[in-house]
């Protein structure tokens, strides 16, 4: 032992080493041991699911599923298959999974699919659009659009995954908790929006439309990569540094929230008797009801003319509200009075959360609204952190437009919240 401690003492720089070493190698065993510990659970979750009985004349429930491969720096088919296949597969689910090679494919794949009782999304902010915009550009989206959505978390943004599951720091905790809530039924209504240009075809976004200098400078952060954690600051420093001020004019029409319609009945009321149904039919065949014409109350447009650093048009799925009675979407105008300072600052809590809303911003509420902008205007518009060229649009609101699965503890605070 005197020794060992000798050789120890004599070589330090090297034992040191070594237990660094050794201590990481013991660190990085047990997060694996633990994240085992986990898929085992989740999947002997997934089991009780599967051995459900089912009459024999009912079909297994069809799940397709729509892989970004590409997803998460190329990680997200290794992520699935560790994580999330399993689940699935044990579930009693009829399962098919339909990996995307390309940017674009699950809106022409959507045009193709035929039924299905489930549809999950496995990948990022990205694949969701793709697939929500492919699904509702639909001729027969009314019908398509009643099919739940699941989401699986596995993209470098997922903006979605903080209102439909609890947050994690564990990976693979995370997939696992978004795999199981889809096995478990329950599902929230989510806001879409209806972005649409003056020729190209709808697209459909269950986040936000941003068009500014913060969603500009935030794309170029990924070239100072060398510089570490000080990338996203030195991104919109340099972008002070090239054009300043920075201002961004354009003309905003909006129509103000609408009025949210009851929700109609989950259970159908039981079927007349016979004679009550004949009766009904005889007496609007005799004397059919009057039909009254509606009177159309005309939409009242407001105009404003605006000059900002930034805009953004979101949604509220952030701050879902099941009890809300009025439908609209937020639409925040930065005032352009912005030091450099303060400008990086903000820049870099924006890449954090994007949809932070600074004091001295105009906030407005509309269900409906145009954005005109001046000819000759460059620039991308950020569409659920997908870009895409900037032009006039006209954005519309489609309030709970579709349903997706959620975690049964984040819809019973949902609720709870609402109540208080």
């Amino acid at each position: 032992m005197a020794k060992v401690v000798a050789t120890l003492r004599n070589h330090w720089k090297k034992s040191t080493v070594g237990a660094c070493l050794l201590g990481w190698g013991g660190h990085w065993l047990y997060g694996r041991h633990c994240d085992d510990l986990l898929r085992r659970a989740a999947c002997q979750e997934a089991q009780a699911f599967g051995n459900e009985l089912i009459p024999p004349t009912m079909p297994l429930k069809k799940a397709t599923v729509f892989l970004n491969p590409a997803a998460c720096k190329g990680k997200a088919r290794n992520l699935f298959e560790k994580n999330a296949a399993p689940i699935l597969h044990l579930s009693g689910l009829d399962v098919t999974v339909v990996k995307t090679d390309y940017e674009g494919q699950a809106k022409k794949l959507l045009e193709l699919m035929e039924n299905t009782d489930l549809i999950i999304i496995a990948g990022g902010d990205g694949t969701v659009q793709e697939v929500i915009t492919g699904l509702l550009r639909r001729a027969d989206e009314a019908a398509f659009s009643e099919i739940p959505i699941g989401f699986i978390p596995l993209g470098k943004t997922c903006t979605l995954s903080r209102t439909l599951y609890p947050e994690s720091t564990n990976q693979v905790q995370h997939i696992t908790n978004a795999t199981l809530a889809i096995l478990k039924g329950e599902t929230v209504p989510l806001d879409v929006l209806q972005i649409k240009g003056e020729k190209e075809q709808p697209v459909f976004a269950v986040s936000s439309l941003r068009w500014g200098s913060y969603r500009d400078a935030g794309v170029k952060a990924s070239k100072y990569w060398y510089l570490g954690p000080l990338k996203t600051k030195a991104a919109h420093f340099f972008s002070t540094v090239k054009e300043w001020p920075q201002k961004h004019q354009a003309a905003l029409m909006y129509v103000g929230p609408t009025e949210r319609p009851p929700e109609e009945p989950e259970e159908k009321p039981s079927r007349p008797p016979l004679y009550v149904r004949l009766y009904r039919r005889l007496r609007s065949y005799w004397s059919p009801p009057k039909e009254f014409p509606k009177e159309v109350t005309p939409e009242d447009w407001e105009e404003l003319k605006l000059s900002t650093i930034e805009l953004s048009i979101a949604t509220r799925n952030r701050q879902l509200d099941l009890k809300r009675t009025e439908d609209f979407m937020d639409i925040c105008i930065e005032a352009e009075t912005v030091s450099k300072g303060e400008f990086v600052h903000r820049g870099s809590q924006k890449m954090r959360d994007p949809h932070t809303c600074p004091e001295g911003s105009q906030c407005i509420q509309a269900s409906r609204c145009i954005l005109q902008l001046p000819e000759g205007t460059e620039g991308s518009f950020g569409i659920d952190n997908e870009e895409y060229e900037a032009m006039p649009v006209e954005v519309k609101l489609l309030p709970r437009k579709l349903r997706f699965f959620c975690d049964p503890r984040m819809r019973e605070q949902m609720l709870h919240a609402a109540v208080q």
